[in-house]
């Protein structure tokens, strides 16, 4: 990996976006790395969590537009852009939101373009308040917003806030991420890394079955009837409570933190 630094330690793997020159705009090989780092995430049965930051001053501001080629045939162009999205660029996102294992964005600057939709692809997002949101695609550039940002605008903001961030382009300040509910927190620039980590050490005493399970849930009770969101509680629970139930309870009865499998035993 040459674009994405990988570290790991205490349970809490950090995946750092490494191309601070261009503010960490995203390439085909950049998304090949995130993707490889994901992969070094679920290999190791001792990471609990997963940190997603970007290196210097932002997250990430989207797609590198310097690889654009200004002479390519325009009837070739759309085609050869989707098999990159499918080749390179989905993959990683979907590695992401599909990882065993809780995932925290660290939002400690830009997150633009496809960049919005990398933080958003995150099971918890935390912001410095300095950090800020625009979706360049429609206004700036003619084209939908893509890596997964309609799915979590859609889902996270309501009709009226996505189609306004979408179609408008407006910077959107952490606190208003946070008040809108696209964001989980919003602390002082020189506050993100203590409460990123504060935040990532409880995840990493929690149980990361429970967690991913979690996600599983609440990502179904989107498009779920409430009937069939019970159905869906039930089978979770089938398999948790007898991987987590007894040593729960017996933490809560002795006042103690509860001390869950790892991945390993799952």
């Amino acid at each position: 990996m040459t674009t994405v630094r990988y570290e790991h330690e205490d349970g809490i793997a950090t995946i750092t976006l490494d191309r601070p020159e261009s503010l960490n705009s995203m390439t085909a090989e950049f998304m090949d790395d995130l993707r490889a780092a994901v992969g070094e995430v679920e290999r190791d049965p001792t990471v609990r969590v997963a940190v997603l930051t970007g290196a210097g001053r932002g997250f990430c501001s989207g797609a590198d537009l310097s690889g654009v080629d200004q002479n390519a045939d325009p009837a070739l162009a759309g085609d050869a852009t989707a098999s990159g999205m499918d080749d390179h660029f989905h993959p990683a996102i979907r590695a992401l939101a599909d990882l065993q294992v809780p995932t925290i964005s660290k939002i400690n600057g830009v997150a633009a373009g496809g960049g919005f939709g990398l933080a958003m692809t995150c099971d918890i997002a935390i912001a410095g308040r300095s950090a800020f949101f625009v979706s360049t695609f429609g206004p700036r550039l003619g084209i939908v917003p893509d890596l997964g940002t309609t799915w979590h605008l859609a889902h996270r903001v309501g009709k009226a806030r996505a189609k306004g961030i979408a179609m408008l382009g407006e910077r959107i300040t952490a606190d208003q991420a946070k008040e809108w509910g696209l964001i989980w927190d919003v602390v002082d620039d020189e506050q993100l890394d203590k409460a990123v980590n504060e935040v990532a050490a409880q995840l990493a005493r929690s149980s990361a079955m429970a967690m991913t399970r979690i996600r599983s849930a609440m990502d179904a009770a989107t498009s779920n009837t409430l009937s069939e969101q019970l159905d869906v509680e039930r089978e979770h629970q089938r398999v948790l409570i007898p991987q987590n139930m007894a040593e729960g309870a017996a933490a809560f009865l002795e006042k103690r933190e509860p001390d869950f499998a790892p991945r390993s035993d799952s």
